[in-house]
C-alpha cells in the first residue's frame, strides 16, 4: 500500500498552492466569499423585514434556491467532462456579475425569484470547479489538499459577518443589503477576468482537446455510463439526499430561530457567525489530514454525527452563549467532514472520498450527478421546515432535522466501505462489472 503523507501543514500548504489553478480558485472564492458572508447571514431576515415574506415564503424561496443551485450541476458536469473544465468555470463565474444586479431590482418577495434562478443557474460550474481541484491534488494529500483550500476561502468567515452584522444594524437592513449587492458586482467582474486569464484546464492538453471534440461520446452514453457506478457511490448519493433534506429544513429558519425565539440582534448573530467562520478555517486543514491518516470514513462519521447534536442545541439554547455553543459545534461538523447546516455534499474528507472513488474522467459528471439527485428530491424539505414550524411549533423543524441526520450517518456508516488508498478505483470497477 502507497505510504501516506507525511510532511507537515507548511509543507503541504506549499505544495496545494503551488499549483497555479488551486492557488487562482482559492483566491477568487475568498474574494466572493468576503461579499456574501456580509449579508447570507441575515438573508432570512432581509426577506422578512423588507420584502416582507412570510415563514412559508422564506422557505419557498429557499427551496426554489437551493433545488435551482444543483438542478443545473448534473449538466455543468457533464459539459466540463466533455468540453473540459476551465471553460464551464470562466462561463459560470461570468453569469455571477448579473445576479446582484436582479437582487437589487427586486421590490417585493415574488420579485426575487428572477435573481434566485440566475443564481441557480451560476451553479453549472460548480462540479468543474471541485473536479479541477482533485485533479491538481495528488492522491495521498487530497484530504489535507481540500483542508487547506477549505482553510483559504474559510478565511473571510472571520471577518465579514460582524461587519455585516453592524452594518445591518447601523444602515438598517435595507441599505446594508444594497451595498454588498453593489461591491459583489464589482468583485464577480474581478473574478472572471482573473479566472479566464489564469486558470489552465487539467482533463486535457489543447491539442488532445482537439482531438477529443472528434471522439466524444454522445451524452446519452456518457450520463448512462456514470449511472452505472459501483454500490458505495451510490449509498453515498443516498447519504447526500438524506443529509441535504435535513440540512434544508432550517437552512433559513436558524436565523429567524435566533431573532425570533432566542432574541438575539443582527451584531449578535454576525457575532456568532464570525466564530463559526473562525472554528471552519482553523479546523478545515487538521480534519483533511486527519483523514489523510486514518481514513476518510471515521472523520465524515463524526462530522455528520456532530450536525444533529448541533440541532438539538439550538431547541435548547435560551441566550446567546448557548447558541454560541450550538452554532460552533455546527462548524466543528463543517469543517471536519462536510457536516453541517449548509447541505449535504463537502468539506474536506466527503470531497476527498469522492475524488479517491471516481476515475479522472468521470469526477466531474459523478459530482453534478450528486448535486443533481440531491437537490431534486430534497427540494420540498424547505416547505415541511415551514409546516412543522406553523403547525407544530419552531422548534419542531430541528428536531426533525436532528433525526434525519442520524438517519443518514447510520447509512453511511454500515453501507460505504471505504478500501486502501491505491484500490479505489478497482473496486468501483469490480462493483460496476459484478452488478452488469
Amino acid at each position: 500500500m502507497k505510504q501516506l503523507s507525511s510532511k507537515s501543514p507548511i509543507d503541504v500548504i506549499k505544495d496545494v498552492f503551488s499549483s497555479r489553478n488551486i492557488l487562482t480558485i482559492a483566491i477568487t472564492t475568498s474574494m466572493i466569499t468576503l461579499c456574501d458572508m456580509g449579508w447570507r447571514p441575515f438573508w432570512a431576515l432581509y426577506l422578512n423585514e423588507v420584502l416582507g415574506a412570510s415563514v412559508w415564503a422564506i422557505s419557498f424561496l429557499s427551496m426554489l434556491s437551493q433545488s435551482e443551485r444543483l438542478l443545473f450541476q448534473l449538466p455543468g458536469g457533464v459539459l466540463a467532462d466533455r468540453f473540459g473544465r476551465r471553460k464551464i468555470i470562466v462561463y459560470g463565474t461570468a453569469l455571477r456579475i448579473f445576479t446582484p444586479m436582479l437582487f437589487l431590482w427586486a421590490k417585493d418577495w415574488v420579485t426575487v425569484i428572477p435573481a434566485l434562478v440566475l443564481n441557480g443557474v451560476t451553479s453549472i460550474y460548480m462540479p468543474a470547479f471541485n473536479a479541477i481541484i482533485a485533479d491538481s491534488l495528488p492522491d495521498d494529500e487530497r484530504g489535507a489538499g481540500y483542508g487547506a483550500y477549505r482553510m483559504i476561502t474559510s478565511t473571510p468567515q472571520i471577518f465579514s459577518p460582524v461587519v455585516g452584522g453592524f452594518l445591518f444594524e447601523r444602515m438598517g437592513p435595507a441599505q446594508g443589503f444594497r451595498l454588498f449587492m453593489y461591491l459583489s458586482i464589482i468583485v464577480n467582474a474581478i473574478v472572471t477576468y482573473a479566472r479566464h486569464r489564469i486558470i489552465t484546464e487539467t482533463l486535457f492538453d489543447e491539442e488532445e482537446m482537439k482531438k477529443k471534440a472528434r471522439t466524444r461520446p454522445p451524452i446519452k452514453e456518457q450520463v448512462k455510463d456514470t449511472m452505472t457506478l459501483g454500490r458505495t457511490v451510490w449509498t453515498m448519493v443516498l447519504v447526500a439526499v438524506i443529509s441535504a433534506f435535513a440540512a434544508r429544513m432550517v437552512y433559513d429558519l436558524v436565523a429567524l430561530y435566533a431573532r425570533d425565539v432566542i432574541g438575539l440582534s443582527y451584531a449578535q448573530l454576525g457575532i456568532v457567525t464570525t466564530v463559526g467562520g473562525i472554528i471552519t478555517t482553523v479546523l478545515a486543514m487538521p480534519g483533511g489530514m486527519l483523514s489523510d491518516r486514518i481514513g476518510r470514513k471515521p472523520v465524515i462519521s463524526l462530522s455528520r454525527v456532530l450536525t444533529p447534536i448541533s440541532m438539538f442545541g439550538v431547541t435548547l439554547s435560551q441566550n446567546f452563549y448557548h447558541y454560541l455553543v450550538s452554532y460552533g459545534t455546527n462548524a466543528l461538523s463543517e469543517a471536519l467532514g462536510g457536516g453541517g447546516r449548509m447541505g449535504s455534499a463537502g468539506g474536506p474528507a466527503w470531497q476527498a472520498l469522492v475524488a479517491d472513488l471516481v476515475p479522472k474522467e468521470k469526477r466531474a459528471t459523478v459530482m453534478g450527478t450528486i448535486g443533481t439527485i440531491t437537490g431534486t428530491i430534497a427540494a420540498p424539505a424547505s416547505l415541511a421546515g415551514s409546516w412543522l414550524w406553523n403547525n407544530l411549533g419552531p422548534v419542531w423543524p430541528f428536531r426533525a432535522s436532528a433525526l434525519a441526520g442520524l438517519v443518514a450517518v447510520s447509512i453511511f456508516w454500515v453501507g460505504v466501505k471505504e478500501p486502501p488508498r491505491r484500490h479505489y478505483v478497482e473496486i468501483i470497477d469490480q462493483e460496476e462489472s459484478q452488478e452488469k
